[in-house]
């Protein structure tokens, strides 16, 4: 298959379009034109006949005035003659045509029934075009035969034929300045916006692009630039993740490795071989959880809502499991679970990370309880899980589900933005607020009618 660019699928279309109107002339013209100078002929001889038999006719019903496009004298002569409807009696006239034509003249003469009829023969290659009307002379019955040949309607086609290929050539011409046009209107933005996706194969987007002018151009460089931006987001958002997972990795691969190599040298950092190797399996601990919370979030970031294992089951039967796990790492808080009976729709082991992070979070701040909920509210389900520790600054709320930022007493700060998206994969979302007892962390769910009814609505749960 041959391959095009741009600017020859221009002068392509426009060259098909010249070529397409020419075959369409070329096909049509002559047929439809035919029809209509042969009905001018019959008129022009009609026009004579009327003339030679009422001299005055031009007074009474002056002809058209046709500005010169037809010059009569050039177009052959109207002949006339008369036949009379006895035997023996020879036709008059200025011309009397061949012996074959006047005959089949007079056939048809006597064979009509209306006073005036149109008839065509063929003669010597040519065409006879006449008109026959019946009339009286000399108080005798005889018929009126005008005829002409085609060389008036010959001369008319040619003569249309010539200005149409004069103005087909002109408007051949003339289409090609649009063409001209439009070849550099279109190629002007092209070139600018391939320059630019050259540069962000370079992984350089900084540039910005706008384009001021066509709405469909301008359209279209808006949602480069969108694109750019997002790009500029990611890459940004990429490189802050990988500057905070090394700086997060660094301290315990140094508590390691000092430690392993003063054990090494036959120095022990805590006094004996069991307290030191307790801290480096501590720290290993440590690098492996944070580890493992960035590969999570790395792969919830590219997770797709079809990936989801949707599944109706009952919110008891994580919080219950949540809060015999965490139970034994504070015995002075008391954890409270609500609503266990509350339905709920949605992948089960992704839930069960989300509120497995909203119930250490608040483990580490509460002082004596946390309440684990979930209730309905319309078409929303919400899971709540709340502590009564000290409240958190206003400023820091918006920032909390950030990855990477750590509030007071923070570990690693990726577990509320894990909480984030899940949420968002389940078409919900995530939101903190400082209660009169201490803070609450929750998280909005469609609910399970919802789903059922409009299970492909995005983001109808969507914070406003």
């Amino acid at each position: 298959m041959i391959k095009v660019n741009l600017t020859q699928r221009i002068w392509l279309a426009f060259i098909s379009l010249i070529v397409l109107v020419g075959l369409s002339v070329i096909i049509i013209f002559p047929i439809s034109i035919k029809d209509t100078l042969t009905e001018e002929t019959y008129r022009l001889i009609e026009r004579e006949q009327e003339r030679l038999s009422n001299p005055l006719i031009d007074f009474i019903n002056p002809p058209d005035d046709d500005g010169g496009f037809l010059d009569r004298s050039e177009a052959g002569k109207v002949f006339h003659l008369v036949i009379f409807d006895t035997l023996g009696r020879p036709p008059g006239g200025d011309t009397i045509p061949p012996a074959d034509v006047l005959r089949q003249m007079a056939v048809n003469a006597f064979n009509q029934d209306a006073i005036h009829g149109r008839y065509e023969l063929q003669y010597g290659g040519q065409t006879v075009f006449y008109v026959v009307k019946e009339d009286v002379l000399w108080g005798q019955k005889a018929y009126r035969i005008s005829f002409m040949w085609d060389t008036y309607r010959d001369q008319m086609v040619n003569k249309l034929w010539e200005r149409l290929l004069y103005l087909f050539l002109l408007t051949s011409v003339l289409s090609l300045l649009p063409a001209i046009w439009l070849k550099h209107y279109l190629r002007q933005p092209l070139i600018i916006l391939g320059n630019h996706l050259e540069q962000i194969a370079n992984r350089d987007w900084k540039e910005p692009l706008k384009w001021k002018g066509d709405e469909d151009f301008q359209r279209l460089s808006d949602q480069f630039e969108k694109m750019r931006q997002n790009l500029n987001i990611y890459d940004s958002a990429q490189k802050t993740f990988i500057q905070h997972a090394s700086h997060e990795l660094k301290t315990p691969i140094m508590v390691i490795k000092s430690y392993a190599q003063s054990v090494k040298d036959g120095i022990l950092p805590k006094q004996n071989l069991e307290r030191t190797m307790d801290v480096i399996i501590e720290e290993s601990n440590r690098m492996e959880r944070r580890v493992i919370d960035m590969l999570y979030y790395t792969k919830l970031d590219s997770f797709k809502e079809d990936a989801l294992n949707q599944k109706e089951f009952i919110f008891g039967s994580l919080a219950f499991e949540i809060e015999e796990r965490f139970r034994v790492q504070r015995e002075d808080v008391k954890i409270y679970v609500n609503h266990s009976d509350m339905k709920l729709k949605g992948d089960e082991e992704q839930l069960e990370v989300l509120l497995e992070n909203l119930v250490e979070n608040a483990l580490r701040y509460a002082v004596s309880s946390i309440w684990i909920d979930a209730e309905q509210k319309e078409d929303k389900i919400i899971i709540s899980v709340e502590n009564d520790g000290e409240p958190i600054p206003e400023d820091d709320i918006p920032k909390l589900f950030n990855p990477f930022y750590k509030g007071n007493n923070g570990k690693f700060g990726l577990g509320l933005a894990i909480v984030k998206r899940i949420a968002e994969l389940h078409h919900g979302y995530a939101e903190i607020e400082n209660t009169a007892s201490g803070v609450k962390m929750k998280v909005y769910l469609p609910a399970i009618e919802e789903l059922e009814t409009n299970p492909k609505a995005k983001r109808k749960n969507k914070k406003q």
